[in-house]
């Protein structure tokens, strides 16, 4: 297992370096089945590997590959070396399983882009970059994958980058998540210099080694720097303004954003830390009221979008804060259950939304569309599967993982988590209906041209979706209560010898008091009234949003604009960065370095301009300069003595 666990890292980068040398002179069939292929014998290979683990006793599931040795300066040391756990081993298979399914619809969609070959490139790159962060087995080798991912996200949302929209957003990315990346780099420094080590298994043993107490300064700094960088990779607040303009890359890699990797890997490196958070009362509350706090505030923004794929960006943001809500009460086996679940439907939304915009030749605004179910059947049925999936109607996969963060943030956290998360519920249920009812259903508000060449996607687009709303459906039932499967596998992870309770949060695996059957019955009650809701204003009722909207229209207005918080950064930082940048460029740049070399170049202009006054060019000139200096050498010797 060991041994083919690096072929996992290695199939996507063979691709990469394929499509990225020579893929320009391919066939785009050829391009095409190289970097499926690749991420297609990468999944194959983690299956391998999955299976491989479970033929061990659960308490012996922790393996480690060193593959070469990578940095050794004095006493610091990190290997290029991988691990293989429970973890990591659901991850690895997330990325590669719904990494292919993105990569086979990018084939339809992506055919007639001229940049087929360097689209292709830039998406294995990214596979590769998210399965080097998850397979890592250290803090510096998760930092590199993390920070590619941070590169491929940029290259991806600036794909189109003839677009000034586009390459603004690509910038927008790159900038904010240096932001977090600057502290989870700090918090790597205080790792090593507070355990001598940057190796998990290393770190995590000396935690309890050398006993460190629940609420220690050195471990709250280390975690809320880590937290940091999460804040910026998953899109929390404050550092989640990038998310919706990602949508700006083309669709697929929407999905593989949203669905797959990159957002996900705050969640995944705040549960591989659980050893370290558990021992901070404070950070946890932290991570906990930013989760509810985000879930909430993208809920809301998401009601009242026009266009559909920023609804589902907002929608991802919200999902986000769910699992970080999970974490942060200590339940970090739901927050991955939920980052499975989520990366089923989540997918399919975002395909399927794909498949709109493909089918209406590029529109996105769900204004003009309506009654669509018709002509794009298959994408319809699909998008209804994996919209009644996110709103959390039983049995999808949705209502299990969504259900249990609920109950646990209510009995390990407190009431107030319960009724914020249960109010992004409502709003999760309604705008994703809202978003369901204007496309699909209704009246026709289809531009003629575009009517003219609606039609339903290609196989290798509707595949994927297919086989995703399968996954969205059946993907639940891995987590139902009192015999879930995924609790059981990743219970070695999630389960330390450090048991502490910190206001009000366990970090036992056990629901304590709660009532799973009455929370599934509150939750369900939840989800269809934000469908009721959405079906009274979009189908029974259609005038009544615009109605709504006027008597309203000061809140209506806050929330189309996303509460003005990009333009609030704008006024506090951007432009504030961008003028102390214009006075450091005048006054120290152009002012002091520039002014005091050019200063010197005048000086030595001037004297130039002296002394070429004594080149004349006549002989006489240069006589007479002879004998006035051999007059003055005379008038010296004779001065000397």
């Amino acid at each position: 297992m060991l041994n083919t666990v690096a072929l996992v890292l290695l199939f996507p980068l063979i691709g990469t370096i394929i499509n990225g040398l020579i893929g320009k002179n391919l066939r785009k069939e050829t391009v095409g089945c190289i970097a499926c292929g690749a991420i297609g014998l990468s999944f194959l290979v983690s299956i391998v590997v999955f299976f491989g683990l479970l033929r061990f006793p659960p308490d012996a599931r922790l393996f480690e590959k060193t593959l070469f040795s990578w940095i050794e300066s004095g006493s610091f040391k990190a290997a290029f070396a991988l691990q293989v756990d429970p973890l990591s081993s659901l991850m690895i298979l997330i990325v590669t399983g719904v990494g292919f399914l993105i990569h086979i619809y990018s084939i339809g969609y992506m055919h007639n882009d001229k940049g087929y070959h360097r689209y292709f490139c830039y998406m294995n790159l990214f596979t590769f970059s998210m399965l080097l962060l998850v397979l890592s087995n250290n803090f510096l080798l998760m930092f590199i994958g993390w920070e590619a991912v941070g590169l491929c996200s940029y290259l991806l949302i600036g794909f189109w980058f003839e677009k000034k929209s586009a390459s603004n957003a690509a910038k927008k990315a790159f900038v904010v998540n240096r932001v977090g990346d600057f502290g989870f780099a700090l918090g790597i420094m205080l790792i090593f210099l507070t355990f001598h080590t940057i190796d998990f298994t290393e770190v995590f043993s000396s935690v309890s080694n050398e006993g460190f107490h629940a609420g220690s300064f050195t471990i709250t700094l280390i975690t809320l720097l880590l937290f940091m960088g999460a804040t910026g990779k998953s899109a929390q607040i404050p550092l989640y303004t990038w998310l919706p303009d990602a949508m700006e890359g083309p669709t697929p890699v929407s999905a593989l954003i949203h669905a797959a990797t990159m957002v996900t890997a705050g969640v995944y490196m705040i549960a591989r830390c659980n050893v370290l958070y558990v021992l901070s009362p404070f950070t946890m509350t932290v991570v906990a009221s930013i989760g509810a706090a985000t879930a909430l505030f993208a809920a809301t923004i998401g009601l009242v979008q026009n266009d559909i794929k920023r609804v589902l960006a907002y929608s991802t943001i919200s999902q986000l804060g769910y699992m970080f809500l999970a974490c942060g009460v200590g339940a970090f086996t739901a927050g991955i259950f939920h980052l499975m679940t989520h990366a089923f439907f989540k997918a399919l939304l975002f395909l399927g939304s794909g498949s709109v915009i493909h089918a209406l030749s590029g529109e996105q605004d769900m204004r003009k569309m309506g009654g669509l179910r018709h002509q794009i059947p298959i994408t319809y049925k699909t998008f209804l599967i994996g919209t009644v999936a996110i709103a959390g109607i039983p049995p999808f996969a949705g209502f299990f993982s969504k259900d249990e963060i609920l109950l646990e943030s209510l009995t390990r956290g407190n009431f107030i988590y319960w009724s914020i998360a249960s109010l992004a519920a409502l709003f999760t249920a309604f705008y994703m209906f809202r978003l369901l009812f204007m496309t699909f259903h209704g009246k026709s508000r289809v531009d003629h041209h575009a009517a003219e060449h609606l039609h339903e996607s290609p196989k290798n687009m509707t595949l994927p979706l297919t086989i995703l709303a399968g996954l969205s459906f059946v993907g639940g039932f891995l987590g139902i209560p009192g015999a879930s499967a995924i609790n059981n596998f990743l219970a070695p992870v999630f389960s330390s010898h450090i048991h502490t309770e910190m206001s009000g949060i366990h970090t036992g695996s056990q629901h304590g008091e709660g009532h799973p059957y009455l929370m599934m019955v509150i939750s369900t009650a939840i989800a269809i009234a934000g469908i009721s809701l959405a079906y009274q204003m979009y189908i029974k009722k259609p005038d009544l949003p615009k109605r709504l909207s006027e008597r309203f229209h000061i809140f209506y207005k806050l929330l189309l604009n996303k509460y003005y918080i990009d333009e609030i950064y704008d006024v506090l930082f951007v432009n504030t960065t961008k003028k102390g940048s214009v006075l450091l460029w005048k006054y120290i740049d152009a002012g002091m370095i520039d002014g005091s070399v050019n200063g010197i170049a005048r000086l030595v202009g001037w004297f130039s301009n002296v002394f070429r006054l004594l080149q004349t060019g006549y002989v006489r000139n240069y006589a007479f300069y002879i004998v006035v200096g051999c007059i003055f050498i005379i008038v010296l010797t004779i001065l000397g003595k």
